[in-house]
């Protein structure tokens, strides 16, 4: 439980995250999600029930899912890639997603199909 002397706190860190300067207004966003898996098929079809969940939540992500081929001791690892149009999209998304009790269920049955390695966002660098 948040306590409420806490909460204007975290509100300013999420506002200062999600500032344009921290993460330009129109900047593509992107979240990649590396996974090791042993059935990176059946991961590939759940990772498509997953796509049709977002699609009914009518979010603005696009995801692909991609295997590390040149990528020294991570070669064969599976790559799940989720871009935003920008930071507010991506917090608008994530807000859908986290509040969708079908979507969180989905999530929670893809830990008997992978283990999270890593976990990034990032932001596109323009000039």
């Amino acid at each position: 439980m948040i306590r409420s002397k806490w909460v204007p706190g975290l509100l300013a860190l999420a506002l200062l995250l999600c500032s344009p300067a921290l993460f330009g207004a129109d900047s593509p966003v992107l979240r990649v999600v590396v996974v090791q898996t042993d059935n990176a098929d059946g991961y590939v079809k759940e990772i498509e029930k997953g796509k049709a969940i977002m699609k009914r939540l009518e979010t603005s992500g696009v995801t692909r899912v991609w295997r590390a081929k040149f990528a020294g001791p991570n070669a064969g690892s599976v790559v799940v890639s989720l871009e935003f149009p920008n930071m507010a999209a991506f917090a608008k998304d994530d807000a859908k997603i986290a509040a969708d009790g079908e979507y969180q269920a989905w999530l929670k049955g893809l830990d008997k199909f992978r283990k999270v390695v890593s976990d990034s966002l990032y932001s596109e660098l323009k000039p």
